[in-house]
């Protein structure tokens, strides 16, 4: 799976995992260069507190366009350490 956005891949990986119909990639396949670390943060009744990133593609900004759970709860632990994306990010084959 490949996450695109402004025409450039942000992450891509064989190992994403779905949950709620979004694919959350490993975080080490996704290129830190065009992450920003956001503010925001979100609350999942099951999941728990989300954090945001910021994206930044050839000077182009996308205000917490990826979320990603640091200390999911036990019912989501396999999205721990793992990047999904909104926002019109693509996520595609």
């Amino acid at each position: 799976m490949k996450a695109i956005w402004n025409g450039t891949t942000i992450a891509e990986s064989d190992d994403t995992v779905v949950v709620e119909g979004n694919h959350y990639f490993p975080r080490d396949a996704v290129s830190p260069e065009y992450l920003t670390d956001s503010n925001t943060h979100t609350t999942c009744p099951w999941k728990g507190l989300a954090s945001y990133f910021t994206l930044t593609v050839d000077g182009k900004t996308n205000p917490d366009a990826a979320w990603y759970y640091p200390d999911p709860k036990p019912a989501a632990s396999e999205i721990k350490d793992r990047v999904a994306f909104w926002k019109g990010v693509r996520v595609e084959p």
